[in-house]
């Protein structure tokens, strides 16, 4: 059987995942996310690049911080994820990424671009949190893991710390993975890690991993039956034609519902259905 099902629903359409490819499946009048009763949510937002030349980064920073927390205002987030390229290349970009940032009203982590050019003790120095780390909350496992490195190279994940998360975290209902840089080679900016897609394979709880550094990637893509979901671009030059962010909820059946907000319109949705 299949890992898991999908349904890709706007207002009036859903689609559900045979294979890899998307196919209609039947007409909806209502948005999946209110059939069910909702646990975990949460919001993710990649891509800030805080100083890069000619662009309006303060203005960017404010914006999704002003939306998320709005939102946040309607039905809580239980917090918020940065997913890489907070700032874009220089150290002195940290201070006003980091206060601006700060305003969120809902506890929020960050994990590690290649953009964000400083090293293990820095990064910890700055976000009181090491470049590889997890959490928990309710019978949810979070694993953060870093791409990169000083130098803004690219890099599979850690595997002995991702091994060693995983392990812990297997007892958990749901495991949630960021990274920034995808890892299995599906986007242009993407490497090629097989050693990691075999180990998140056999735990049977990995819910989906979530990826940034894609600009231009705001959609939900599948390898070997886990979701690799990209939630486009809060700043910087490039990308998608709006810049926001992803809302990712799940439901009391173990459902997961994600869908991009623009920023204050609500885009397609993906339903992630039951692993099987």
């Amino acid at each position: 059987m299949k890992r898991r099902s999908f349904i890709k629903t706007g207002l009036t359409a859903a689609w559900i995942l045979s294979g890899h490819e998307w196919v209609k499946a039947s007409m909806l009048t209502h948005e999946v996310s209110t059939s069910k009763k909702r646990g975990l949510r949460f919001a993710v937002a990649s891509d800030g690049h805080y100083g890069e030349p000619n662009t309006t980064s303060a203005e960017n920073f404010a914006n999704l911080v002003q939306h998320v927390n709005e939102e946040h205002g309607r039905r809580k987030f239980d917090f918020c994820m940065i997913n890489g390229d907070i700032v874009h290349n220089e150290k002195e970009f940290y201070t006003p990424a980091k206060a601006a940032l700060d305003k969120l009203a809902m506890p929020y982590y960050v994990s590690q671009g290649n953009h964000d050019r400083v090293t293990p003790d820095e990064w910890q120095s700055i976000w009181n949190m090491p470049v590889n780390h997890d959490f928990r909350i309710r019978k949810n496992g979070f694993l953060v893991g870093t791409t990169s490195d000083v130098k803004g190279e690219y890099h599979c994940p850690d595997l002995d710390w991702m091994r060693s998360a995983l392990e812990k975290h297997k007892e958990q209902e749901h495991v949630f993975i960021f990274l920034h840089i995808n890892p299995v080679k599906q986007t242009k900016g993407a490497v090629d890690c097989p050693e990691l897609t075999n180990l998140l394979k056999q735990y049977r709880n990995v819910k989906a991993v979530f990826d940034g550094h894609d600009h231009d990637q705001d959609d939900v893509k599948v390898k070997d039956g886990i979701p690799f979901i990209f939630d486009g671009h809060f700043g910087g030059s490039w990308g998608t034609a709006y810049k926001g962010y992803r809302v990712v909820e799940t439901m009391e059946d173990g459902r997961l519902v994600t869908y991009m907000m623009n920023p204050t319109v609500k885009l397609d949705a993906y339903d992630l259905g039951y692993k099987m």
